[in-house]
């Protein structure tokens, strides 16, 4: 959530902002409910004062034994207008932070200008995609030999679902053991194993409601417990590491802290019907290891720039080409500030595809979840300040088994895997079909 107090200083400046990522701010709408807070506040501290004066009043009549009946009445009859006065300024404050939730975060200034993905720049790349001298198969006829089952997995529950069997099955857990062991040994992330099934409070502290209510599972409880609160399955266990410091007041001593955890993640993928429909790209059910940090704010661009050399790491090992990628002011995430794409190689659609997306969100999901921390303020006085949330796919599990396929790929459909992941493949490093 952005801060309204930049909208009470600066308006015109936010929706400029705003309007670099294709949003239009409602002014009109925030002023309207800016000037019913002022008009209740004044109105407010004129009670009040009229209330004190009034209370002056019947002590000075008490003391001198006069009747003070009148006065008296006339201070009950204000209590009664502050309290009404209090709830309409309760509504009016649920009015704006409704709003404000629904408005996405302000570019940072480094952000290039753009619309949509044709205007994000590149700023580096890795790796010469291979000439394999023959021509190259996609992931789902490399793997269906080798065990991945898209048609089974369709019986069982629908489409975008995989079912892997085999020596597949154990590639993309071995894929997800190199990614853990290199964020917790070389890169100093924390490993944690989080619910997969979280609250309303916990979506809403990272971004995804109400924005996104669409793309989320909601989980229907039964029993006791069906008429409380809907749980919803995580789109990306993002929303449990981060919330773990939501009403948190941090030392700066405890920053910056690192987590990471390998989870299932669950979209409906409301807004993509038709766009990659084949194979593993966009799946319903997709596996994740996922980086948080959350950091000292001077310090969450130097964070920034770590965690994608962190992702990198993990494609250098594996041998896939990549490129990265700066989006552009229209293409970055609701909740992102400045955010990088990582983009691999995939030889059968001869383009790069998006591996990893890692973004600084600022204060604005600590703004949501009041995730502070303690800071020394004039004559050593504490102060508290909104943290800065970065997250980043460490990378997506799935789309490394696709790139792994697809980059590795041999004549005879058979598919040579890296150096990386044999001690997580009991020395098999060829795979051949079932």
């Amino acid at each position: 959530m952005i801060d309204p107090q930049l909208l009470r200083k600066d308006l015109d400046g936010a929706a400029t902002a705003l309007a670099r990522r294709g949003y239009v701010l409602d002014t009109a709408a925030f002023s309207a409910l800016e000037a019913e807070r002022k008009n209740l506040q004044v109105e407010t501290e004129q009670l009040q004062a009229q209330r004190n004066a009034l209370s002056k009043q019947i002590g000075i009549a008490k003391g001198r034994g006069e009747n003070a009946d009148g006065q008296m009445a006339q201070v009950a009859q204000i209590a009664q207008q502050l309290e009404s006065g209090a709830k309409r300024l309760e509504e009016i404050q649920v009015r704006l932070t409704d709003w404000l939730m629904t408005i996405p975060n302000l570019p940072h200034v480094s952000v290039p200008e753009g619309r949509d993905a044709d205007a994000n720049v590149e700023v580096r790349r890795w790796g010469v995609p291979k000439n394999h001298g023959f021509e190259v198969k996609d992931h789902v006829d490399v793997g269906g030999p080798l065990g991945l089952d898209f048609e089974t997995a369709t019986k069982i529950t629908g489409s975008r679902f995989a079912l892997m069997r085999g020596d597949i099955a154990r590639l993309h857990r071995a894929l997800a053991q190199l990614m853990l062991d290199t964020h917790t040994q070389q890169h100093g992330y924390q490993e944690c194993y989080t619910p997969y099934i979280v609250n309303a409070d916990s979506m809403r502290g990272t971004g995804q409601l109400p924005k996104f209510a669409e793309d989320l599972f909601a989980v229907k409880k039964g029993g006791a417990e069906a008429e409380g609160e809907a749980l919803y399955l995580i789109p990306t266990s993002e929303v449990s590491l981060t919330n773990i410091v939501r009403d948190a007041i941090l030392e700066p001593d405890q920053l910056p802290i690192r987590l990471t955890a390998h989870t299932p993640c669950f979209r409906s993928e409301a807004g993509s019907y038709g766009r990659d429909t084949r194979g593993m790209i966009r799946q319903h059910q997709f596996d994740k290891v996922e980086m948080v940090q959350i950091a000292d704010p001077e310090l969450s661009y130097q964070a920034l720039e770590e965690m994608v050399g962190h992702a990198e790491t993990i494609l250098k090992a594996l041998d896939l080409p990549y490129r990265v990628m700066a989006l552009c002011s229209g293409d970055m995430g609701f909740g992102a500030a400045k955010t990088y794409d990582l983009e691999v190689w995939l030889p059968s659609q001869k383009t790069y595809r998006e591996i990893s997306s890692v973004s600084n969100c600022e204060a604005f999901q600590a703004r949501r979840m009041q995730a502070r921390v303690r800071k020394s303020g004039e004559g050593g006085k504490a102060r508290m300040e909104l943290i800065h949330t970065l997250n980043g796919s460490g990378v997506a599990v799935g789309r490394a088994l696709v790139a792994v396929l697809e980059n590795h790929q041999q004549a005879d459909g058979s598919v040579a895997l890296p150096e990386a992941l044999a001690p997580y493949m009991a020395g098999k490093m060829v795979l051949r079909p079932l």
